[in-house]
């Protein structure tokens, strides 16, 4: 195929689409629900699908959802417009006694009966885990790949947490904790940041670089400290701020990419 006089940056497809512009089509068909995206290449490489008439077997095309017609077998698949087609990306200050997950078989308040209306027509579900007397920030999101990139231990980021005890936390305890320590399970801890803070109850900031389930509930067991109040205040560039306990909001657009940066997408 020849490109004369096209600019290299922005080559046409074949339903006249720079490659700046729209979706890729697996992506366009994945959100359509016709298949995941390595199906969906598949259905591209077998010539079953079309844009505007023409079969597409080229993996980069893309494609504008609302402008570009697309078919699988000569048949119309249904796309949102642009602007509806993105996924969604909801912070939610998770209060205590609240289960982190989609559904949960005792009947208890889960993160999805706090999301609003307008929200609960998407299929969110939480990125991660936190326990049900632990509250703080939380992900929601319908954005699969985003999800396994941030549960996965390659691309761990750091969480931010807010401790406050009973009671106060010898020194030895806190230099535990800042070396590595064995949990009474047996597994090995990475060093934990630790920083005394300055308020009326023994309270710290703890900054934890792996994903070990109940992580801060076990060191703090095994070190006889009791846990009155644990918060999760930030994972990786996100920050709780000022959202009040059980509200939701959406993240901004640049917080969506710096998440993604920080996992490599």
């Amino acid at each position: 195929m020849k490109h004369n006089n096209r600019k290299k940056d922005a080559p046409a497809t074949l339903s006249g689409t720079p490659e700046t512009e729209g979706i890729r089509l697996n992506k366009a068909l994945a959100q359509a629900g016709l298949a995941s995206r390595r199906g969906a290449e598949m259905l591209i490489a077998q010539g079953r699908i079309a844009v505007n008439g023409t079969l597409v077997t080229d993996l980069g095309r893309r494609l504008v959802p609302g402008r570009d017609l697309l078919t699988c077998d000569g048949k119309p698949v249904a796309l949102q417009p642009r602007e509806k087609a993105g996924h969604v990306y909801v912070m939610l200050n998770k209060p205590v006694q609240v289960v982190a997950t989609a559904r949960d078989p005792q009947g208890r308040t889960t993160v999805l009966d706090l999301l609003p209306e307008n929200l609960k027509k998407h299929r969110l579900y939480p990125v991660g885990r936190l326990d049900f007397f632990s509250e703080g920030l939380l992900l929601l999101t319908d954005d699969g790949e985003l999800t396994l990139r941030l549960t996965h231990p390659r691309y761990h980021l750091p969480k931010i947490y807010f401790v406050r005890t009973r009671e106060i936390p010898a020194e030895n305890a806190l230099e535990t904790m800042r070396r590595g320590m064995s949990l009474a399970e047996g597994e090995m801890l990475a060093p934990v940041e630790v920083v005394r803070l300055p308020t009326r109850t023994p309270s710290m900031r703890l900054t934890l670089h792996q994903g070990i389930n109940r992580q801060i509930r076990r060191m703090c067991r095994d070190l006889n400290l009791t846990i009155l109040t644990l918060r999760r205040m930030a994972v990786g560039p996100l920050e709780l701020g000022d959202l009040p306990a059980g509200k939701t909001r959406e993240l901004y657009s640049e917080e969506i990419r710096a998440l993604k940066k920080a996992v490599g997408l």
